[in-house]
Formats: structure tokens, sequence, C-alpha cells
């Protein structure tokens, strides 16, 4: 399917979040009021940045659309993506860049710590119709959709591409929005695909109209009821799997999501 797509042979644009990550391997449990040895990586993310960033490293054309801030670590975030190949675009806001801690546990799953900066603070009178001009794909994470005002940016941005996908991102943010209201919501986004975990695809059920497309984690994937299997790897860190396997699915199908997805657990941090 993915094919016939333009997204799969043109530019993908992603819209939401650009910021810091903060990947801690811990050894076992968080011992209490002392040390537990752990590894560190620290670099950008945000989901949206890691689609944006995996579609290039796959080959893709990619435009991230990101309010960014003004401190030191939004020209770090700025500077990294443009050596992957991002097209970044988006306004400057006064306030600082996001920054997410992510707990992971030995590349089997992970928690994450959020804090989004300027992120949710992208307005739709601030997004430039030529940030779009060419787009023939969207791809918009839940987070985008579930705060405001850039909830109404991602809106008016879907109304002007022909095809969009929506990553259902978490649980936690969904259920904060209320499950029925986003569901409502994402459905009159009218998405071609929708990608989840099985737990997230679980809570929010089917898109009408949309293909869904299950991340089954070391499973493999689900999608048009057959279940393909995970590409062998070796598990180091889950960071930025699923949106490895977003993007590889978006620009060349299902085997190049798994391939890619493998490709992300296999080291340290979300970015390619």
């Amino acid at each position: 399917m993915a094919g016939k797509w333009p997204g799969a042979a043109g530019l993908i644009c992603v819209l939401g979040d650009a910021h810091l990550d903060v990947v801690v391997r811990v050894s076992g449990p968080v011992a209490e009021e002392t040390d537990t040895p752990a590894q560190t990586l620290v670099g950008v993310g945000g989901q949206a940045a890691n689609v944006a960033a995996w579609i290039a490293r796959l080959g893709g054309r990619a435009r991230l659309i990101a309010a960014r801030g003004r401190d030191p670590a939004a020209h770090l975030v700025a500077a990294e993506l443009a050596r992957l190949g991002v097209d970044l675009a988006g306004p400057v806001l006064d306030g600082r860049t996001g920054v997410v801690v992510s707990l992971s546990q030995g590349g089997r799953s992970r928690s994450m710590l959020t804090d989004r900066g300027v992120g949710p603070e992208l307005a739709p009178g601030a997004v430039d119709a030529r940030w779009l001009a060419g787009c023939g794909w969207l791809h918009l994470p839940a987070y985008s959709l579930v705060s405001w005002p850039v909830r109404d940016a991602a809106l008016a941005a879907a109304a002007r591409v022909p095809y969009r996908s929506l990553d259902l991102s978490s649980t936690a943010a969904v259920t904060q929005f209320g499950v029925g209201r986003f569901r409502e919501l994402a459905a009159g986004l009218r998405p071609d695909v929708v990608f989840g975990t099985e737990a997230e695809t679980a809570m929010v059920g089917d898109i009408p109209g949309a293909e869904m497309v299950v991340k089954l984690g070391p499973e493999g994937a689900r999608a048009g009821g057959r279940v393909y299997p995970a590409s062998p790897a070796t598990p180091v860190d889950s960071t930025g799997a699923g949106d490895a396997f977003a993007a590889g699915y978006l620009v060349g199908g299902m085997d190049l999501a798994l391939r890619a997805a493998a490709r992300a657990v296999s080291k340290m941090g979300a970015m390619p």
C-alpha cells in the first residue's frame, strides 16, 4: 500500500514537539536515598522530531513543523536536526525547550517523565502556509492533538494536506484528554493510517476509514488481519523504536518499518 502514497516518494511533514531527551538505562531497581548505577545519553528527541529524523535517515524527505524556544537547548536541537537532514520550520517563542527523561529497562520497556516546554504553544495563526507547501503527507503524534493551541494548528495543517497519519502515542495522554473526546477528534481528522501499541489501540478502538497498524514490540506488528514478525535485534533501549517504525512504514511499508524498529531498539537513544 505504501507505494501509492504521495508520502512514500514526496515530502512528509511532521507537526509536533522537538526537545531534549535524557535516556537513562538503569541496571536494576532504583535504590532510594543512594546511588543506582546507570548509563545515560542526552540528545535530541520529541516524538515528531524522532519520526522526521528517521524518515530522513531512511531515504525520505522530511520537514518538521515545531515551536522552538530561545534558550541554548533550542539551538542544539535545531543544529542536530539539520545535521540529520530534517528541514525544520516553525516559530521561535519566548520560553524554554522541553525535556523528556526516559527510564529504559534493558531495551524491553521504558517509562517517561515529560516536560514539553514550548512545544504545545504552536498556534494555528503562527503556521505559515509555505511550511506545508509540497507536503503530500502529514504525520501527527497524539501529543499534537491533546494540548492547546497546538491542537488547532494540527487540525488546520491536516486540512491542507491530502494524506494523513496519526500515532496514538500515549495511553496516559489520551486518558487525561478523554478517550471518547479523543476518538471523536481522531475520526474528524480522517487519517489514512493510525499507529498504536496494543494498549493504545484497545483503548481508542478502530478509527473509521483508517488502516490500523498495531505495534507489538518484540512480536512485530499487526495490520490488515496479519501479524508480521519483528526483525532480529539485540535490545538495548526501546526509546524511539515506535517512531522509527512509523517513519519506516511511511517511507517504504511494513518491511522497512520492522527493520527500522530493530535498528532503533539496538542502540541507546531515539534518534537514528
